[in-house]
């Protein structure tokens, strides 16, 4: 996927179905899938330095709402709002499979940045101090959302894993961290 320079859509059926769910009800899940990865690569937030304390503008621009992410090693926080209500020090946009492919390792950063499939606006050292850290963390948000299922994680993996092999076919959207 990395050397492939179309980026797949979000089909629209899933955007229809996310859209209206209250943005607290998002961050939740959202905020819960941060602190994992944090805990599971503590090297994530404390390697962003001064640039740790920032608020980051994640926004995917096939949804109507934004993450608003403070990645504190002590006490990091992400917030789901409506676009357009967050003060932030980066904003990190582009669609939702491009921000999605960063995290998994499927799409270069670089080059998603000089093809303009994400822009990155205000501190872009900040913007480029958290691509760095996820990408030298190696995160698959499909391994941290499924470790929040506990002990049920065991029974869970085997249903979840063909769902999201499919889904992953279907789409085009790296679901998954990228197997190199």
């Amino acid at each position: 996927m990395e050397n492939d320079t179309t980026i797949p859509r979000i089909p629209g059926l899933a955007q229809r179905l996310v859209a209206p769910l209250p943005p607290p009800l998002i961050g939740s899940l959202a905020a819960r899938l941060m602190r994992q990865a944090g805990k599971s690569h503590p090297e994530l937030f404390a390697r962003l330095g001064e640039h740790a304390y920032k608020r980051y503008e994640i926004a995917p621009s096939d949804l109507p709402f934004v993450f608003l992410m403070t990645p504190d090693p002590a006490a990091p926080q992400l917030r789901v709002l409506r676009k357009g209500r967050a003060s932030w020090d980066c904003r990190i946009s582009g669609s939702l499979a491009a921000l999605l492919g960063m995290i998994h390792g499927a799409y270069d950063g670089d080059a998603l940045f000089f093809s303009r499939d994400i822009t990155v606006e205000g501190d872009t050292a900040a913007g480029l101090a958290l691509r760095n850290a996820i990408d030298n963390s190696e995160i698959d948000l499909f391994e941290e959302a499924t470790a929040l299922l506990g002990p049920l994680r065991s029974r869970a993996i085997p249903g979840l894993t063909p769902l999201v092999n499919a889904l992953e076919r279907r789409t085009g959207v790296a679901l998954r961290r990228v197997e190199l």
